[in-house]
């Protein structure tokens, strides 16, 4: 549904959050407790609901270089324009929480190379390579991080949780190529404009919880009304059905029946 809501308000392209699938599809925190399996299972939902082109969090790739890249494979098949693969210790947790850790840069660079080499093999899908290592290890190991992960082969760099703008303008001055801003309301990264955003040289902004986020506290001040007695404000019933596809149902049940 938020898929559909997204392309319907004009975003040029979505991202599937693990987080947001954590949360939604289990209930639980994210902490590495959703499988590969469940995530590929809702992005292949995803992708089939709507034309934009999304992004799917692939986590670490779970496993080996052979897991990652049919981690790779297997999110190409599903629909993903691409896939985000992240070098932090498994399991892992949301990139802005406590308690993260990173392997080792060798391990971090095998990782992205064979998801390079899973797309260079065939899978048509984009390599984003993610580091932790900022909050892990320092600013400076996070940026020689990305800056192999493109020598090597990734589409697109993302730097998790710069915590300054000064922080965020060296990360794109000395890494080249395409790089995604990641912005969570009371995160560590600055929230800024996509003006400001731009110029100083990301290409791709994503808002991974704001949805989730609207979302509990609109069903939480609801269900608070229920109890109470009260009536929350919804939408018309006509509208609701619009949302998730009845009118575009009843056309096509129309067409076949005549």
């Amino acid at each position: 549904m938020s898929a559909r809501l997204i392309e319907e308000a004009g975003f040029e392209l979505g991202f599937m959050s693990g987080f947001a699938v954590s949360a939604v599809r289990l209930g639980m925190p994210d902490t590495g407790l959703i499988s590969y399996g469940e995530l590929v299972d809702q992005g292949r939902n995803l992708c089939r609901s709507v034309s934009i082109p999304l992004i799917g969090d692939g986590d670490t790739g779970f496993g080996s270089a052979q897991n990652i890249k049919r981690t790779v494979q297997g999110y190409a098949d599903a629909g993903f324009a691409c896939i985000m693969l992240e070098d932090q210790v498994a399991p892992k947790r949301c990139g802005h929480v406590e308690g993260k850790s990173v392997v080792d840069r060798d391990e971090a660079l095998t990782r992205i190379r064979a998801a390079v080499d899973s797309r260079d093999a065939g899978a048509d899908i984009l390599i984003m390579a993610r580091t932790d290592a900022r909050a892990c290890l320092s600013l400076d190991e996070a940026i020689a991080r990305c800056r192999a992960f493109r020598e090597i082969g990734a589409d697109i760099t993302f730097l998790e949780a710069p915590v300054s703008i000064d922080e965020m303008r060296r990360y794109c001055s000395e890494v080249p190529g395409p790089k995604m801003a990641n912005l969570i309301e009371g995160g560590r990264t600055p929230l800024l404009s996509r003006e400001q955003l731009e110029s100083i040289g990301y290409t791709i902004a994503v808002y991974p919880l704001t949805l989730l986020n609207v979302s509990i506290r609109a069903m939480r001040e609801a269900l608070s009304q229920l109890r109470t007695g009260g009536r929350p404000d919804t939408m018309d019933f006509d509208d609701l059905k619009s949302a998730v596809g009845f009118p575009a149902y009843y056309a096509e049940e129309a067409k076949y029946k005549s």
